[in-house]
């Protein structure tokens, strides 16, 4: 549940909810707010008795079901039961639909400030998992849990707002905007400093080693998976890790994903942002073109590093980090590393099922 820890009357160090907050303060001294608004994609699953997950009705086997109605109606029963309880708890849903994959839905409701947005998301992922298991089912927010298969994002739309008027300070009009796709000065700063420290906020968006099953330009899809993999921002562009959506006025971290602390992503984010307002970056000119089909020269050639490809690799860059230590403190960053780094280890150790069928008849 969404709450503050408290330690011998303080709160705890290692709290992520209390990390978000001291970032929180550090922007109102700037006079900021935060507002955050997350895409909740889940899927809603059948557990088999081996263990297996699939799809509850056998007769959703479209190959690109997103909007569909029958895989729609199929589940409304659920879909009905979070829907009702987001709009009783007075978050304003204002979309729900099939999204990308057969089984996978997204609901969306208001952005809010940061905090609340945060204690939402903790909220939504319980919520959607008690009303799945009254249907017999499994509500996952897993990044990845199918190899061909959309994956589960959790994008982040963010914006600062003055704290004395609530004015959008990312917001302008497009024709206003050299760039043309409607962000301020501010805005442009605060995306790169999320470029500055991208590889290293890349382990807070995406904590786990089945997220970078989810970060590739195609896998075992028969499609692109529109997952970002590169550090990168551009206009109304799904290959960008951070989108500028149409009209401007916010932007949008796609890397973060359904497994995602949504309190320690925040802290991190916003206070890369805050770093890149206080230096007055400048992210570049926006990519505008699909960077998947991009050759390593030409990624060079602009400048786009890759985001990391292994929550290894993620957690390295994380703790390569002065940023990271700054803003969590030295005992929040380094449980996270430990912890990750066990996790990453006992992934690696194991002997997957794909190694048992691919070398015991090599060799």
């Amino acid at each position: 549940m969404p709450a503050d820890n408290h330690f011998q009357g303080k709160p705890y160090p290692l709290s992520t909810r209390v990390a978000l907050k001291s970032v929180l303060a550090q922007a109102a001294a700037m006079g900021f707010g935060m507002n955050l608004g997350i895409e909740c994609e889940i899927y809603l699953l059948k557990k088999e008795a081996d263990g297996r997950l699939s799809v509850p009705h056998a007769n959703d086997k479209l190959v690109k079901p997103c909007y569909d109605v029958q895989g729609f109606m199929d589940n409304f029963s659920w879909l009905d039961k979070v829907g009702h309880c987001i709009n009783e708890l007075g978050w304003d849903l204002y979309s729900f639909d099939n999204e990308d994959a057969n089984g996978q839905f997204e609901f969306d409701f208001n952005y809010s400030d940061a905090l609340t947005s945060c204690d939402r998301l903790t909220f939504f992922r319980m919520m959607a998992k008690h009303y799945a298991e009254e249907e017999g089912l499994l509500a996952t927010m897993m990044p990845k849990p199918f190899a061909n298969k959309t994956g589960t994002g959790a994008h982040f739309n963010m914006s600062l707002y003055d704290l004395k008027t609530g004015k959008n300070l990312f917001a302008c009009d497009p024709k206003e905007d050299p760039r043309g796709i409607g962000l301020t000065p501010l805005g442009y700063q605060f995306v790169a400093g999320i470029l500055k420290h991208g590889r290293a906020l890349c382990a807070a968006f995406a904590p786990t080693v089945n997220s970078y099953k989810r970060l590739v330009r195609r896998g075992a899809m028969s499609y692109f998976s529109w997952a970002p993999v590169f550090n990168s921002y551009g206009s109304n562009n799904r290959t960008n890790s951070v989108r500028i959506p149409a009209g401007g006025g916010r932007c949008e971290s796609r890397n973060a994903d359904g497994a995602v602390n949504p309190y320690l992503a925040a802290a991190l984010a916003l206070a890369a942002g805050l770093e890149g307002i206080r230096e007055g970056l400048n992210p570049g000119s926006p990519n505008e073109d699909n960077l998947y089909e991009l050759s390593d020269a030409q990624r060079r050639e602009r400048g786009i590093d890759f985001l990391p490809q292994t929550l290894q690799e993620a957690v390295q860059a994380f703790a390569a980090d002065p940023l990271v230590e700054r803003t969590l403190g030295k005992e929040l960053r380094d449980e996270f590393i430990t912890y990750k780094t066990q996790e990453w280890e006992a992934y690696h150790l194991s002997v997957s099922q794909w190694e048992v069928e691919r070398y015991s008849h090599m060799f």
